[in-house]
């Protein structure tokens, strides 16, 4: 018998993460080998259990799944990210599939097979919930203006937080943060942090309440 996958899940709800824990390890070539209750703690799991999928959601505290997914990948570039969304929007499946996510499923979904998708993530094929954009991402003449780091930056930017924060989070310095801050203005012709939240909002790179 081969070895069964192994599963990461990220979910700050205890009681989520049980129900998908209980709905994977029902399936025998699946092995749940670690739970995160936010995205930072994802990054750290992730490089201490080097799980072939992580299964994330979207809207995490801190670091969010989009965010952790760049962090994960940095690392393992070999595991597949899964993530899970209350978003239906083509704009946040685009952004989740841009910062390496292999699918994206919503997670009120009836007829979500989550098992069946973590099998295919496994073998490295993409899965996008039905309904949702097609796996074709779609090009954002903006969003090659940006590397994944400064994709990040601004998407916390744009959450409110202050580059201390920010350097806190992705471990950085905060005069790094600076510069990647000051690049990400200069790449979008931005000037001021209200029209960066603004053109975030636009992209779907936050998630509003």
């Amino acid at each position: 018998m081969n070895q069964p996958i192994t599963v990461l899940l990220a979910d700050d709800h205890g009681l989520v993460r049980r129900g998908f824990r209980r709905i994977l390890e029902d399936d025998p070539e699946i092995r749940v080998v670690g739970e995160a209750a936010d995205g930072a703690e994802a990054v750290k799991l992730a490089q201490q259990f080097e799980p072939q999928v992580v299964v994330m959601d979207m809207a995490m505290p801190g670091l969010n799944g989009m965010q952790a997914c760049i962090e994960i990948l940095r690392v393992l570039p070999k595991t597949g990210v899964l993530i899970l969304s209350m978003y239906s929007e083509d704009n946040y499946v685009r952004n989740a599939m841009k910062a390496g996510a292999k699918g994206y499923i919503l997670k009120d979904a009836m007829d979500i097979d989550l098992a069946a998708a973590v099998k295919k993530v496994a073998a490295g094929q993409k899965v996008v919930g039905p309904g949702l954009l097609s796996s074709t991402v779609e090009a954002d003449e903006d969003a090659g203006k940006l590397t994944p780091r400064e994709r990040q930056i601004l998407q916390l930017i744009a959450e409110g937080k202050s580059n201390k924060e920010i350097a806190a989070l992705l471990e950085l310095s905060v005069n790094t943060v600076s510069v990647h801050r000051a690049n990400l203005m200069e790449a979008l012709g931005i000037h001021r942090t209200a029209e960066l939240v603004l053109y975030a909002v636009r992209k779907g790179l936050v998630q509003l309440p």
